[in-house]
């Protein structure tokens, strides 16, 4: 992977300015600020000490105009999508992100949103200024108050769904095939023979995955004939998931001092939950086709067994069933599941709403943000109507930045909002 440039020199120089972060945990509002213990309250900051941080807002805005999180990592988005392994950058992109928390809960921002007529009091409140990462069925379904029949009823139906052979080898590759390209930009630009050895043996397991059994494929129209082959052939053992469970363990050991860095790690690791279920199953195309379609069969089977409501191993699978994808979803305002009376009548107005904070407002940053909302969204739905939720509920993105067009517009049946950070 090609190194970061220009872009990291230029953040560099203008990080200087600003006072370190002291958190390096969650980041709640009130931990950016180095202000006095009143000011802990946002509700009672004085409209000067708005005015005298937007000038900093504005700042960090500006030195991290082309970086953006996805995936749980810093990326540059003004080439392609260059990873950014810089903590002073990580420092200055939260503190941006936390100061632009405050602003959104400012009485200024607070009243804009008032005047657009919004049904419901939008992020009024610090917990719902918070950032989240979605990673389990579990946390869905408390944002959604799902009751415990209906979660069962979730998981049931998903893991019907999500635990098909395809899927899983799908998902499982698309995650090594990301910590591949981590691996590979560890060995660009601070190589060590941990990471070399790392490069080795995820080399080793998608090759692996690529010659495990497939029994569907559009060429496999005369595969039922393909007799056992000779027990000649057969003198070494069929390799089983056992094998690949093993390398993924030797990653771990090779990398966990990198884990900061290597996001797609924690997800391989994730991952070892399913392997650990199918370890005995084989994965070899010698043995015959109604051998292999048998061990495939077998996977589902397992994996519905033992994969739980907070599996996060679950959670991969779904987000590469509904999005052909694993990229993570985190979101930096987690808005609330609000309601309201409709026209003062008992029918009941639902309303999801969840928000992204964004450097600047070039068309492809935006493009960005309302892509990794529709995903968050989509998954919120998509427990929604399994659980069995008969009620309509309304689904919105906000979008925040600096100097943006105030506007609005429905992308996939979801309605979105660009809003001016601006006091």
């Amino acid at each position: 992977m090609r190194a970061y440039g220009h872009c990291i020199r230029k953040i560099r120089n203008s990080a200087s300015c600003f006072g370190a972060y002291p958190n390096g945990g969650v980041f709640r509002a009130y931990t950016v600020t180095n202000h006095s213990s009143d000011e802990l309250y946002e509700d009672t900051l004085p409209c000067e000490w708005y005015e005298k941080k937007l000038p900093i807002l504005k700042k960090l805005s500006c030195a991290l105009k082309d970086v953006d999180v996805g995936d749980g990592r810093l990326e540059d988005i003004s080439g392609d999508d260059l990873i950014v392994n810089d903590d002073r950058i990580k420092q200055k992109m939260h503190k941006f992100k936390s100061l632009a928390r405050i602003f959104i809960g400012s009485p200024s921002i607070q009243q804009k949103l008032k005047e657009k007529c919004f049904k419901f009091p939008l992020f009024g409140i610090q917990s719902e200024r918070e950032p989240l990462v979605v990673d389990t069925l579990t946390k869905v379904s408390n944002f959604l108050n799902i009751s415990a029949q209906q979660r069962k009823l979730v998981r049931c139906t998903i893991c019907s769904q999500v635990t098909q052979y395809r899927i899983w080898k799908g998902a499982l590759e698309e995650v090594m095939d990301g910590l591949k390209e981590e691996i590979d930009w560890l060995n660009d630009h601070r190589p060590s023979k941990d990471t070399k050895l790392g490069h080795q043996v995820i080399s080793s397991c998608l090759k692996f995955l690529s010659q495990s059994a497939i029994s569907y494929e559009a060429d496999n129209s005369t595969t039922w004939m393909r007799p056992v082959p000779a027990k000649t052939a057969m003198a070494n053992a069929p390799p089983k998931w056992e094998d690949v469970l093993e390398m993924v363990s030797d990653l771990k050991r090779y990398l966990e001092h990198e884990k900061t860095t290597l996001y797609y790690l924690g997800k391989l690791v994730s991952m070892k939950e399913g392997l650990v279920q199918i370890r005995d199953l084989f994965m070899d195309k010698r043995i015959g086709y109604r051998e292999i379609r048998h061990q495939e069969i077998l996977v589902p089977k397992k994996l519905t067994k033992t994969l739980g409501h907070s599996s996060r191993c679950l959670f991969i699978l779904l987000l590469y069933y509904l999005y052909g994808r694993v990229h993570g979803i985190e979101i930096d305002l987690c808005g609330a599941l609000y309601e309201a009376n409709s026209d003062g009548t008992k029918e009941k107005e639902l309303c999801l709403s969840v928000g992204r904070i964004l450097t600047s407002a070039e068309e492809k940053m935006l493009q960005r943000g309302v892509r990794q909302l529709d995903r968050a969204l989509g998954i919120f739905e998509f427990v929604w109507k399994t659980a069995g939720r008969k009620e309509e509920i309304e689904l919105q993105g906000h979008i925040w930045c600096l100097g943006a067009q105030e506007r609005s517009f429905t992308y996939r049946g979801k309605t979105f909002f660009v809003h001016d950070l601006t006091l």
